[in-house]
Parts: structure tokens; C-alpha cells; sequence
């Protein structure tokens, strides 16, 4: 069988059901722990968002006032959290390739809720950017890397099972910034409470997540092993991939929706509140965007079996694009709508194009490299905190630092409408 038989539609599904066949008294059993796996990396997925970008964007006012931080201080912190994470791309790959997924999640699960714990304890700078530093890491450990390659060996229909997978990542940005208020207003105001709550789930539903999803693996390798070191056999090399304009479009189409989502996580409120909006209806302005990711990701998994995924590419990128440069001048009720369904919608529908489209275009072998470089390189997107702060501080408004965060998508958005699917000159590369 060519590489190009088995890039066409449906070529999956049908090794699915030819390979599953001789043994078709397992697959209720293999079912049962794919769901399983699906539902632990969701939660994963959801706790992770909400304990780090969501719930630090919340909190963040609230620090600087108590500790008398400035906000090029503060910026520093949520850039620290996002280049910490895009850097240590390549540890969850490691880990997977020489111990199995186990490793990750357990080890993300300490670091990230030993990061939560030493913000809980901050009191100046340095401890708050070293506890930042270690939830970049540990998040990066239990989230999209181990979870993108477990479900796209475990599942055919990676468009839906991908758009269920990210829409739970897009719930934490929901339930996050509620998370922060409700814990300090249980709490008399505390916001290091919140960091405390926060550190006890993640460790406990990570060491749960392990046991369920190592076993889960374990099973699933054990009756099907020739359906799995089928899939596996094509893909581009990493090499050949990296040298294709292809492959850095996709990866710019991340970036841009990164930087995207955590402009608008971090500063957003601030924002807000500067321009005369009460800070419950700034936080529920967040919600309200990641509530339309939840749409977007959930819709977009289901229209990726059908649509064209490039075309749902570009719209995210329009959607963004118009999203930020809104934002920096809402100040009316149909502006903050806008902005936060037109963010929304493309946050959730360029992370999840851009994640097919990669997988699609350069196949499963070395998927698991690929995303992971993807992902590195996106530490990029985390200077914006530390830029929106300095802007911030020196012309006393966030909304320059909106209006050129727009341009990243925008320019992205131009490049994707000339990129076509690339072509392997060698069909075993």
C-alpha cells in the first residue's frame, strides 16, 4: 500500500475495521478504555487551562494590588508561564518514547501542582516567576503532546475525538476565572486559596489519570498491535517536514492562536476594568470567550470529518484577527460580544485546524516530534504578556498592545491562503 492510499478518506477507518476483526471479541473492551482514556485526558485538559492561563489571568489584578507589583512585573510572570511551557515541549515526547505515556502525567502532575503551591506562598517576584516556570513545565507535561498522541493511535475519527478533547480545555477556560471568585469569596478574599484548591486537584487527578490511562495502553497494544504498527508506518520525516513552507504556516496558525489566548486571558480583565467595566462583568466577558471556544472546538471536530480543514484554518484566523482588534476598543455591550465571540470562535477553530492540518499533511509516524517542535517554537506567543505590560505601563492603556497582537493572526491568515498540501517526494520517507 502507497503513502497516498493511505492518506486518502476513510483509509483509517477501514484498517480499523480490517484489523479488528480476527479479533472481534475484544473491541466491546477496547471501546470501553478508549473511552476511558478520552475522559481522563479531557479532564487533564480541563484542570490544566483552568489551574494556569485562566485561573492566573483572574488572580493576577488581584496580586498586583495586594503585593504592589507593577505590570511589566506581572506580564513577566504569564510570559515566564507560556515560554516555560512551549520550551519544555520536548520533555513529554521524551518521556513517552523511552518510559511510556505513564511518565508525563505523573511527573506533570507534582510539578504543576508544586508551581500552584508556590504561588499560593509568593510574597515578592522571584517566587511568583519561579512558581510560574513550574506550571509552564508541568502543564505542558499532562496536556496537548501526551493527549494528541494517545487519542490519534487509539481512535480513527481523530477529527471528533480531537474536538472533544480541546473543547475540555476550553470548559477550563470557562470554569476558570468562576473557580478564582468563588474560591476568594468562600475564602474572605484569599486569593492564595485559590492556588491551594487548584495544587490538590491536579495531583490527585493526575496520579488517577496515569494509573487509568497507562493501563488503558497497555490493553490496547496488547489486541491490536498490527492495526498500531500500521498506522504508524507513514509520515514524513521530521526533517523533510521542517524544510516545507507548509509545515511553518501550521506552526504560525498556533502561535497566532496562542498569543491570542493568552493576551485576552491576561490582560483582558485589566483592560476592562480600566475602561469603566466592573470586574465581574470583565471576568464573565473571559468566560464568555472560552464558552464560544467550547462551541467552536466541539462544532469544529464534527465539521472536520466533513469540511475541508483549511478552509476551517482560515476562518479561525479571520475570526481572531477581527476578535483582537475589537477587544482593543470595546467599550460599548455589541463590542464586547464581538469580541469575545470572534475571539472565541478563533482561538477554538485555529487550534484545532492547525492540530488536524499538521497530522493530515505530514502523517502519524512522527507526529509526536513534529507537535512537539510546533509547540516549542510557540514560546514565541508568550512575550506578549511581557510586551502588553511594558505598553501598558508606558502609555497607561493595554489598547496598542490589542491592536498589534492582531496583526500576528492577520499576516498568518494571508500566508494560509496560498498553502497547499504538501507532496513527499519519496513515498518511504
Amino acid at each position: 500500500m502507497s503513502a497516498a492510499d493511505q492518506t486518502r478518506p476513510g483509509w483509517t477507518a477501514r484498517l480499523t475495521a480490517d484489523r479488528s476483526a480476527p479479533d472481534a471479541s475484544a473491541a466491546p473492551q477496547l471501546r470501553g478504555w478508549a473511552l476511558a482514556v478520552l475522559v481522563c485526558f479531557s479532564l487533564l485538559n480541563f484542570l490544566g487551562f483552568a489551574a494556569t492561563f485562566s485561573a492566573l489571568g483572574v488572580t493576577l489584578p488581584f496580586m498586583v494590588r495586594d503585593l504592589g507589583w507593577s505590570w511589566t512585573q506581572a506580564g513577566l510572570g504569564f510570559t515566564l508561564l507560556g515560554v516555560a511551557s512551549a520550551s519544555s515541549s520536548f520533555l513529554p515526547a521524551l518521556l513517552i518514547r523511552r518510559f511510556g505515556v505513564r511518565a508525563p502525567l505523573v511527573l506533570g502532575g507534582f510539578v504543576l501542582s508544586g508551581g500552584l503551591l508556590m504561588l499560593a506562598r509568593t510574597a515578592s517576584v522571584p517566587p511568583f516567576l519561579i512558581g510560574t516556570i513550574l506550571c509552564g513545565i508541568g502543564f505542558q507535561l499532562i496536556a496537548m503532546i501526551p493527549g494528541t498522541h494517545v487519542l490519534s493511535g487509539m481512535f480513527s475519527r481523530r477529527s471528533l475525538v480531537f474536538g472533544i478533547y480541546m473543547t475540555s480545555g476550553s470548559l477550563g477556560g470557562v470554569a476558570g476565572p468562576w473557580i478564582v471568585l468563588s474560591t476568594m469569596s468562600a475564602f474572605a478574599g484569599d486569593w492564595r486559596m485559590v492556588w491551594l484548591v487548584l495544587a490538590g486537584a491536579v495531583l490527585v487527578t493526575g496520579l488517577v489519570c496515569a494509573a487509568i490511562v497507562g493501563r488503558a495502553s497497555d490493553t490496547h497494544r496488547r489486541h491490536q498491535p498490527a492495526r498500531s504498527e500500521a498506522v504508524e508506518q507513514w509520515g514524513w520525516d521530521v526533517r523533510a517536514a521542517l524544510r516545507t513552507p507548509q509545515f511553518w504556516v501550521i506552526c504560525g496558525a498556533y502561535l497566532s492562536q496562542l498569543l491570542v489566548l493568552s493576551c485576552v486571558a491576561s490582560m483582558s480583565v485589566a483592560h476592562l476594568t480600566q475602561t469603566g467595566l466592573a470586574a465581574t462583568l470583565a471576568a464573565g466577558m473571559l468566560s464568555l470567550e472560552a464558552a464560544v471556544q467550547v462551541a467552536a472546538r466541539a462544532i469544529g471536530g464534527v465539521l472536520g470529518e466533513f469540511v475541508n480543514r483549511k478552509l476551517l484554518l482560515v476562518t479561525g484566523l479571520a475570526c481572531a484577527t477581527l476578535g483582537v482588534w475589537t477587544l482593543s476598543v470595546a467599550e460599548s455591550a455589541p463590542a464586547l460580544l464581538a469580541y469575545a465571540i470572534l475571539t472565541g470562535l478563533g482561538v477554538g477553530i485555529t487550534a484545532l485546524s492547525s492540530t488536524l492540518l499538521l497530522l493530515e499533511w505530514f502523517g502519524k509516524k512522527h507526529n509526536l516530534e513534529l507537535f512537539s517542535i510546533v509547540c516549542t517554537l510557540v514560546a514565541l506567543s508568550s512575550v506578549n504578556s511581557l510586551v502588553g505590560g511594558a505598553i501598558r505601563d508606558a502609555t497607561g492603556s493595554f489598547t496598542l498592545a490589542y491592536q498589534l497582537f492582531g496583526c500576528v493572526p492577520a499576516l498568518v491568515l494571508i500566508a494560509s491562503l496560498f498553502a497547499r498540501r504538501p507532496r513527499m517526494e519519496d513515498d518511504h520517507a
